[in-house]
């Protein structure tokens, strides 16, 4: 295994069924203006970085984020990384499935009639297998659920452990090596993307910044 090898990780900007917190696996939304802005700044944020592979999803808004952050003309699509298949909970927010089973969970129960879990982390190792004779950096955009799967396999954990990495929209993540151990390097990185949130820089009086505060 090459050490050098990093997974940079981003999912896709913001949807209206993100907003809404609808399970979105093979329907195709578009991003919202807000999700196209984001991707855009996403672009400003990995410009200047060389990557010896990029790859994106099937999905609609996967590839729309992939373009507007400036990596459409060089991107490759693969079918391995697009969300997971939820069944007939798609479309369903959590609080709708669980009228009909209480305290249901997807990282526990699964949806009805998509993949399992399992099958979702099968397509996620065959994805780092692919990876690993790369030197440098390799750049997905994909999918939360995907995404958070695809970490826990990294970290050899069971694939249910991506329960634990929450994953906001237009959001970056790196994976990498200390020494020949797989660790997290970046995770769920959103500086200046989160809606509501304003940088305002405390200048002194020569100009010179002197630190950074985030307000809402």
């Amino acid at each position: 295994m090459d050490e050098r090898l990093e997974m940079w990780l981003v999912r896709h900007g913001e949807t209206e069924w993100s907003v809404s917190g609808a399970h979105t696996g093979v329907t195709e939304v578009a991003l919202t203006d807000r999700g196209r802005r984001q991707a855009a700044m996403l672009g400003r944020q990995l410009d200047g970085k060389h990557f010896a592979r990029v790859l994106t999803s099937p999905r609609e808004r996967a590839q729309e984020t992939c373009r507007l952050a400036g990596f459409g003309d060089i991107a490759e699509t693969e079918d391995a990384i697009q969300e997971w298949n939820y069944g007939s909970y798609e479309g369903k927010t959590t609080s709708e499935i669980r009228q009909a089973r209480p305290e249901w969970s997807i990282w526990k129960d699964g949806p009805a009639g998509g993949e399992t879990i399992d099958q979702v982390a099968t397509r996620a190792k065959k994805v780092i297998a692919d990876c690993v004779s790369f030197s440098g950096a390799v750049l997905l955009f994909s999918h939360a659920h995907f995404l958070r799967i695809l970490a826990a396999c990294w970290l050899g954990l069971k694939p249910d452990a991506g329960s634990f990495f929450g994953m906001d929209v237009a959001s970056l993540s790196i994976l990498g090596h200390e020494r020949e151990t797989r660790v997290i390097r970046l995770w769920n990185d959103v500086a200046g993307l989160l809606p509501n949130r304003r940088m305002r820089a405390l200048g002194s009086d020569d100009g010179r910044m002197r630190s950074i505060q985030v307000s809402r």
